[in-house]
């Protein structure tokens, strides 16, 4: 079972995720650094334990503004550079095309940012490429193919609850089961609502591979001990 800690960036900062109301982020106030930006944000996470992988989510880029490139470049040019895994809601193949020919960089393709499954079916084979299955209050947003054709997912698929984001109200189980029950031998991410070991012993009793995860690392209720024990 990995944990994956979760960077939101938001103008060149590590903002704090509540519910994906996007528009109330505000920069992150953390123990585990001094200051938002993202390479100390990223080393005080680091020194909870030694993550080999960060999931990215940009949300200047998935909302149709400017990627924030600069910080992505300063995390990989960090001594001990992460594996990235990246939203910067791309919905079209050269920037999809680009994406996965960067090193360190694992793109996510998020089923909010698509207006059909036309990238997901040329793609779906690569072995870099992530799918985020995006749900909102309101339901799921996206190409209803996405849900209802399987076979198209690659072999990681996210599930990103993020009404459930920041909100320590638990992991959405429910859907969690039902994705898992069609993703066949893929790995199935889970997204939004961690908040402690049980939430994480609980998504390995499901078969759920990995876990995206920030407030409970910030806020402490995942501590060192566990994360250790829990394994990466």
């Amino acid at each position: 079972m990995r944990i994956i800690p979760v960077l939101d960036l938001k103008g060149g900062e590590v903002v704090r995720a509540q519910q994906g109301k996007r528009d109330r982020y505000r920069p992150i106030v953390t123990p585990l650094s001094q200051t938002s930006d993202v390479v100390a944000v990223t080393e005080g996470l680091r020194r909870l334990y030694p993550f080999p992988t960060f999931y990215i989510a940009d949300l200047d880029a998935i909302e149709g503004g400017t990627p924030n490139s600069g910080a992505l470049a300063r995390l990989k040019a960090m001594a001990e550079p992460p594996e990235l895994w990246v939203d910067a809601g791309i919905a079209d193949e050269k920037t999809l095309s680009a994406a996965l020919a960067e090193p360190l960089l694992y793109p996510v393709l998020g089923s909010e940012s698509q207006q059909d499954d036309a990238l997901l079916r040329r793609f779906c084979d690569h072995p870099d490429l992530i799918l985020s299955l995006d749900f909102f209050d309101d339901g799921f947003l996206g190409p209803a193919s996405f849900l209802d054709e399987p076979e198209l997912w690659p072999k990681k698929v996210i599930v990103m609850t993020l009404a459930r984001v920041g909100s320590a109200s638990g992991p959405d189980f429910t859907r969690l089961e039902a994705i898992k029950a069609k993703a066949g031998s893929r790995s199935v991410i889970a997204a939004g609502g961690v908040r402690n070991e049980a939430d994480i012993r609980a998504l390995s009793s499901l078969g759920i591979a990995a876990a995206l995860v920030a407030t409970s690392l910030h806020d402490g209720t995942l501590s060192p001990p566990h994360v250790a024990t829990l394994g990466t």
